[in-house]
């Protein structure tokens, strides 16, 4: 059997911040892939504007470094769950993964999550303890961490075998002895050359190349990404595209690329073990297999995660529609979505009995709000409803998904934490106290408990407490109401702009979500109250003026901070008769019937249902 000893294909997984894309950073600068004159960018491989803002990586993105006569084509993947279908397909691409862990933080929930797809493809792992310059390092219990991780994940003796290098990706240097550091990162691409398995060399037999991941160009249409696991490939030659449905398309090889760097080359011919991006194909998708037209074989189908949470997506009717937005019909709106699914494939858009209204199915939150982001800044005004959870049926049994969450916080809010995870119907699975007086505490808990928790834990635990969540598996659905909000809300009675005076009012009743001067309307959500019950409120009144002065004169009276809601934040915070509107310039929230009078008739009318 003959190896391409001149191409490594790896990829770099690690929890979400463990320093994966500054590591590549790093790898690309000091590979010699870029000219003398050539700057790299911060976190080069983030392309999108909100991949750079929120410094997390969404999509998964390949580059290619030549390190002295060897080719290493290096996949960045996603580190949260949410992103878990880009993860798992991308260990279909490689042979080997980089594991990336904090030097501090340890294993975290994504660090299990991904890893557990590696060694389920039976991956070679290279472990990369990263941050080691951190004053608070602690490398050696990190590597028993990872050894205690993979024995649990069920890892072979071979697997177990890994080599470890201590890195700090931001200064650039890397060693194989904690204690100290090299100037450089020469160590870690020996390790790679030497530590990853090299690709089989059948390039003599009939062509497979499987699509892993899907681009989009106005000018070439649908690009496949993916993998030539046997065989050749050239421009121009005619090939059978074998479609999951069972069907074969024939189509001509139009344009090939390979990777260098962080630019698509054109190539003309690629062959076993190359990771390349084909066009020429319209209606490719993520797990079909390209062959020769003469000996048709697909490759194994593979698994993309099926989506856990869905929202209803809805054209904008609010009393403000249009003012804001560039697009605003429902045409261009689902043009848009379904465009949507031309590149990510975790992503369901169903069509309803309205044409106005879609629902659409996400991986979870973080998802489903970076597609919703992504519309705002292109100019596109809607509005959505309360997420919830997608219950399946397993065996005949409801079921629902359960989270693994894992929970850091000094001790003082351990009690806090642990009785209002109880009431969201959570499990405790595992608790450990750290030498610095930490308890890092690991739950099970059902998905819908864990709506708009976030916002409620940082305030128990005073923005000390960090917490990180993945999907684990799908469990008997538990009865009864879980999590949600227990405070009702103020709502606004008439339309025009908010005054301060009108705000301090109503302050002592509940927390303001606006500033002064804000355009409201009635029906649209102003604060938050503090009772469990809806309060109308009027926050657009103004001081009458009169030419009488009073002796006492005016008491100067200052008004409290507004709480002013992030999109994942309002999109917690929905109730079931509440639609979140969302446009370029602003986030709002509103009931779904805007009058008053008609919102208590709707609720007398569900209260004779509920008794009936």
């Amino acid at each position: 059997m003959t190896l391409r000893d001149d191409l490594r294909n790896i990829a770099i997984i690690a929890h979400v911040d463990h320093g994966k894309t500054t590591l590549v950073d790093e790898l690309l600068k000091q590979s010699g892939t870029f000219a003398q004159h050539e700057t790299v960018q911060e976190r080069a491989m983030d392309s999108n504007a909100l991949e750079k803002e929120r410094g997390i990586t969404i999509l998964a993105k390949n580059t290619a470094i030549d390190y002295h006569q060897t080719r290493i084509n290096i996949m960045d993947t996603p580190g949260h769950a949410d992103f878990g279908g880009e993860v798992e397909r991308i260990m279909k691409m490689v042979d080997g993964v980089l594991l990336v862990v904090d030097a501090y933080e340890g294993c975290m929930p994504q660090t299990r999550f991904v890893l557990k797809k590696a060694l389920e493809q039976k991956l070679t792992p290279v472990l990369v303890v990263n941050k080691i310059d951190r004053p608070a390092a602690r490398a050696n219990e990190v590597v028993d961490e990872v050894i205690d991780l993979f024995i649990d994940l069920g890892a072979d003796e071979d697997q177990l075998d890994f080599p470890v290098v201590y890195a700090s990706a931001i200064n650039g240097t890397a060693s194989l002895d904690p204690e100290r550091q090299d100037e450089n990162m020469h160590v870690l691409f020996e390790t790679v050359v030497s530590h990853i398995p090299a690709p089989i060399d059948n390039s003599e037999e009939p062509l497979q190349f499987q699509v892993t991941m899907l681009d989009y160009n106005d000018y070439v249409g649908r690009i496949g990404i993916g993998r030539i696991f046997r065989g050749t490939m050239k421009v121009g030659q005619q090939v059978a595209l074998m479609k999951i449905d069972g069907s074969v398309k024939q189509f001509r090889v139009t344009k090939m690329f390979g990777f260098l760097g962080l630019k698509r080359i054109e190539i003309s011919e690629a062959r076993a073990g190359d990771l390349v991006a084909v066009s020429g194909m319209e209606e490719i998708n993520v797990g079909e297999t390209v062959c020769p037209l003469e000996h048709q074989e697909m490759l194994p189908l593979l698994r993309i995660d099926e989506p856990t949470l869905q929202m209803t997506f809805l054209v904008n009717n609010s009393p403000f529609a249009g003012r804001e937005g560039k697009y605003v019909t429902s045409r261009k709106l689902e043009e848009r979505l379904l465009s949507e699914l031309e590149t990510d494939v975790s992503l369901r858009v169903e069509q309803t009995d309205s044409p106005d209204v879609w629902v659409v199915s996400g991986r979870g939150e973080l998802h489903l709000s970076i597609l919703i982001e992504n519309m705002r800044r292109e100019g596109y005004e809607l509005q959505v409803s309360k997420p919830e959870v997608i219950v399946r049926e397993v065996d005949g049994v409801k079921c629902e998904p359960v989270e693994r969450v894992q929970i850091d916080v000094p001790e003082e809010y351990q009690g806090a934490v642990m009785q209002s995870l109880g009431e969201r119907k959570g499990e405790v699975v595992n608790m450990a106290h750290t030498a610095s007086g930490q308890v890092r505490l690991e739950f099970l808990v059902p998905a819908r408990g864990l709506i708009g928790y976030t916002t409620e834990f940082l305030t128990q635990t005073r923005g000390y407490g960090i917490i990180n969540h993945s999907f684990d598996s799908y469990q008997p659905v538990v009865a009864g109401k879980i999590g949600g909000r227990r405070q009702g809300v103020l709502v606004s009675m008439e339309t025009g702009k908010a005054t301060q005076y009108g705000i301090i009012g109503v302050e002592d009743r509940g927390t303001i979500f606006l500033e002064p001067g804000t355009e409201i309307y009635e029906g649209m959500i102003v604060g938050e109250h503090t009772r469990e019950n809806d309060l109308t409120v009027n926050i657009t009144k103004t001081k009458q003026q009169t030419n009488v002065r009073s002796a006492t004169k005016d008491q100067t009276v200052t008004m409290k901070r507004p709480r002013i809601l992030t999109l994942e934040e309002a999109l917690e915070y929905l109730n079931d008769d509440e639609y979140c509107e969302l446009t370029p310039a602003s986030i709002r929230l509103r009931k779904k019937i805007l009058g008053k009078s008609e919102r208590e008739r709707e609720e007398k009318r569900r209260k004779i249902a509920a008794q009936d």
